[in-house]
Order: structure tokens, then C-alpha cells, then sequence
């Protein structure tokens, strides 16, 4: 069967199945770049893809979103239809292929954390400057940790929150 090259871009072969995300050149360009300062999380060697580097290519897919595969293959073909392959088999789009490093891309699935009405804020930091007395010198920062029971003053000191207590008469009235 002869199928030109403009069909089988177009999805229009069904021999040859196309991932399911298909991203903008922008988009591409941009996952590159985040992936640049990445390290390679899977390794293929000479058994090529195996079930194994399957599931793990997934599980990392799943873990970070954006990936890098190394093929320590010296076939360039091969490493494009394990491109491809992978790209197909986990719905991921391949971002880029370069030497023997292997981009690919997979949005991860939202987390669902439970909302509990309950729960009180945590500790937070905040920086607190202190400027000088005289001019032309540099503030000083501070970070201080502000628990949930407290409150920063203007002056940058830490103070409880106020509590307000019932007086005696009150309390003793009902």
C-alpha cells in the first residue's frame, strides 16, 4: 500500500499511528529549553525497548512531566523510531531528538489533595527589613519565621495574637 508523506502527516494512514498531543513549534521550543539543564532519567542499551524501559519511561513520564532518555545506540534510525515508539505507545509528544538524547513531554495528571476545613495556616517566612539610621547604607534583611498563633508587628518584632478574654464580671454573669 502507498501512502504518500502529506497523508501520513496528516493522520490519514492508520498503519501509522500519531501521538496524541501534537504541540505548536512555540511549545516545543519552550519544552526545550526547560529541558536543556536536565539529566537523563532512563538509559536504553543494546536490548533496545524492552517492557521494562517501557514501564519506566512511563513511570518517569508520570514523575516529571518532561524527560530525557539516553540510547546508547549508534543508529540514528533506530533511535528515531524509538522515538516515535515511545511517543505513540504513552501518548507523550517527542520534543527533541539530538545525539543520542531523547526528549519527550506528557502532561502530568492534576493531584487531587484533600480540603480540610479545619486546618489552621502554618508557619510562614517573611523578610523583614531594618533600614539604617543614616543614609547611603545598605538595610539589613532578616528572615523570620511567623507561626500561625502570631503576628508581625510594623516595627518587625513578633507578637502572639491577642486572645481576648471575658472579664470576671462578664464571666460570672452567664
Amino acid at each position: 500500500m502507498l501512502v504518500s508523506v502529506a497523508a501520513q502527516t496528516a493522520g490519514l494512514n492508520d498503519n501509522c499511528p500519531m501521538p496524541q498531543i501534537h504541540l505548536t513549534p512555540a511549545q516545543r521550543k519552550d519544552y526545550r529549553a526547560e529541558a536543556h539543564h536536565l539529566d537523563p532519567v532512563v538509559m536504553i542499551g543494546a536490548d533496545g525497548l524492552t517492557p521494562s524501559v517501557r514501564k519506566e519511561v512511563d513511570a518517569a513520564l508520570k514523575a516529571h512531566g518532561l524527560i530525557k532518555v539516553r540510547v546508547f545506540s549508534d543508529d540514528r534510525a533506530a533511535r528515531e523510531t524509538m522515538l516515535q515508539t515511545l511517543a505513540d505507545e504513552l501518548d507523550a509528544a517527542p520534543i527533541q531528538h539530538i545525539g543520542k538524547l531523547l526528549v519527550l513531554w506528557r502532561p502530568q495528571p492534576e493531584k487531587a489533595r484533600p480540603v480540610d476545613e479545619e486546618r489552621k495556616p502554618g508557619p510562614r517566612e517573611v523578610k523583614v527589613l531594618k533600614f539604617a539610621k543614616r543614609g547611603g547604607v545598605k538595610p539589613e534583611i532578616k528572615v523570620v519565621k511567623v507561626l500561625g498563633n502570631q503576628r508581625l508587628t510594623p516595627g518587625g518584632q513578633i507578637k502572639r495574637a491577642k486572645t481576648f478574654k471575658k472579664s470576671v464580671k462578664k464571666s460570672a454573669g452567664g
